[in-house]
């Protein structure tokens, strides 16, 4: 049966022949550890013998003629920085030593375009619904700041989803989770298309942000357990998408919206058509985006989940798989894993149960993970600033970004603007957005600047053009300001994704980084609830609030103690 008729078909090694060649005769990419701790082998020992030579050839990253008592080595090496030391964690080091041989090739990069649809899509309907606010308000009768409310039910859906999904991709499987995920948001999506009420709508953009709020924890995990090298680079430049979703949604808006939408009340249903055309071709879009993930891309299980499940033959065939579709060759063999972890037959902590995975799951956000992350003054220090500064900008974006159609609309000064105008300067703040993310990955770079200097400019920067917009009801003045805004913005929040996981030591990544997103999702709850209470005094202080914590969040940044730039991430 072809792969695409049957997307969670079971793989053997027999379906991929002549990718298989022996380990002494295989070139092997060491690890960063390794690599240190080579280069600083060369490094104290001054004369190089024969020996030191070998160590010099490790430090330059690859090693030919490698041995099984190499990698139990290697593999030793690397699990002594971590409190698992069971015959699983020792297979998942083997499993990630062999992606990490095969390099980086088709099928990553194929994974990276429909690992980046879950990015798109998270933005793509948080827009998207900030971009139905005002019509919504006007076809079901309700005023202006608690419409607002219609944001926290999608926040609400998204923070659940974050927090189910994580946990359950390691328990039904990451490739289940990751099409899962897609499907709910396109079928509520959908639906939400023909929401009969306010209240009805809200529950349905509850109901796609669980689906949708599984992206980001679902598709990062599964993508850096493909990825030759866990630094996370990669992984970061998946916020490419992140833009993208807000240029597409606001392009779809633009078209419907002023051309199908009525302007004043009593606004009928049969008048107001624009917003339902909306969410109803962004829940198209998020429903060819599963179509393209179930039938066009034949997605492999993660190894390391089919190696916590007890399906140890069939993680072998996925790396076997990997290779042939990069066209490329691996070493990986059953006999490997047992040498190095042991005999599934023998050794009993191989296969997990289902609560031993949902206690490594939440383990990460124990005591004894934490503690870590404040292990001398100057982590301590990054931690807690970096957690103050997803807080701030948790909130801060939503409050500006997610009410800003309705900013666009009516200043708060009794001056209105069109419909057409507002949405055309949505698409073009949206466009001019974009290549923020790509800015971001050049500026982190440049000497003197680095992931530091290039995250507090930014952020310094979005702050005062979010309180230059207040300045003026000019739209045209008004769209000077968010252009330049969304432009700094997605810089910031560039740098910000690849500076997080880099400063955590890798043991305890998850856990900082977990925490961070929590956070993250927490405040931007919390967004709705203060914009609806603070516009009651004045429609501008969620304005003033959103630039207010950017500038405290860059304050913030000025005081962290690491830059990253020109250092491995260990």
């Amino acid at each position: 049966m072809p792969n695409f008729m049957n997307p969670f078909k079971k793989h053997d090694v027999s379906e991929f022949p002549g990718v298989l060649v022996p380990l002494q005769q295989s070139t092997h990419r060491n690890s960063v550890d390794a690599r240190r701790r080579s280069s600083i082998t060369s490094i104290g020992g001054g004369r190089k013998s024969h020996t030191e030579k070998d160590d010099s050839d490790a430090a330059s990253g690859v090693t030919e003629g490698f041995t099984i008592e190499m990698l139990k080595a290697e593999i030793e090496a690397d699990l002594a920085a971590s409190d698992e030391q069971t015959a699983y964690d020792k297979k998942s080091k083997v499993i990630n030593k062999a992606i990490q041989d095969i390099g980086m090739g088709r099928y990553q990069w194929e994974l990276f375009v429909l690992c980046g649809f879950g990015w798109l899509a998270d933005n793509l309907w948080l827009q998207g619904v900030a971009l139905t606010l005002p019509q919504l308000a006007l076809e079901f009768g309700v005023s202006e700041t608690n419409i607002r409310y219609t944001t926290l039910s999608l926040f609400l859906g998204l923070c659940f989803g974050a927090s189910f999904w994580g946990i359950a991709s390691d328990v039904i499987g990451r490739r289940l989770a990751f099409n899962t995920t897609l499907f709910l948001a396109g079928v509520f999506g959908l639906a939400a298309g023909g929401g009969p009420n306010w209240i009805g709508t809200a529950g349905l953009f509850a109901c796609l942000g669980l689906g949708v709020g599984g992206n980001l924890p679902v598709d990062g995990a599964l993508f850096l357990e493909f990825l030759p090298f866990a630094s996370g680079n990669l992984l970061t430049l998946l916020s490419v998408w992140w833009p993208v979703g807000q240029l597409v949604a606001s392009l779809i808006a633009w078209g419907f919206i002023p051309n199908f939408s009525c302007t004043e009340e009593p606004c009928a249903k049969a008048d107001n058509w624009g917003w339902r055309y909306t969410v109803l071709t962004l829940g198209a879009i998020t429903f060819v985006m599963f179509i393209c993930r179930f039938f066009l891309f034949h997605l492999f299980e993660s190894p390391k989940f089919l190696l916590s499940r007890g399906r140890q033959s069939e993680a072998v065939a996925v790396v076997h798989g990997i290779a042939y579709h990069n066209k490329s060759t691996t070493w990986l063999t059953e006999d490997i894993l047992n040498a190095v972890g042991g005999d599934p037959d023998v050794v009993q902590d191989g296969k997990l149960s289902v609560l031993q995975i949902v206690q490594r799951s939440l383990s990460k956000f124990s005591t004894q993970r934490i503690g870590p992350l404040f292990k001398n003054k100057q982590l301590g220090i990054t931690t807690c600033l970096l957690w103050f500064q997803w807080t701030t900008i948790g909130m801060a974006y939503p409050l500006f970004n997610a009410f800003l159609p309705q900013y666009l609309a009516n200043s708060g000064t009794g001056q209105e603007t069109s419909t057409n105008i507002v949405y055309r300067n949505y698409a073009i703040t949206s466009i001019v957005g974009v290549p923020g993310s790509i800015i971001a990955c050049y500026t982190v770079d440049i000497k003197y600047i680095g992931r530091k200097g290039t995250m507090a400019i930014s952020t310094l920067i979005t702050g005062i053009f979010i309180f230059c917009f207040t300045l003026s009801a000019d739209p045209n003045f008004q769209l000077a300001f968010t252009c330049l805004e969304a432009l700094f913005q997605n810089v910031m929040y560039g740098v910000l994704y690849a500076y997080t996981p880099e400063v955590f030591p890798a043991p305890n990544r998850g856990t900082g980084t977990g925490i961070s997103s929590f956070l993250n999702r927490i405040a931007g709850l919390c967004a709705p609830i203060v914009a609806v209470n603070a516009a009651t005094g004045n429609p501008k202080a969620p304005i003033y609030a959103s630039g207010g914590l950017f500038l405290a969040a860059f304050f913030s940044m000025l005081l962290l103690p690491i830059e990253t730039r020109g250092k491995q991430t260990l």
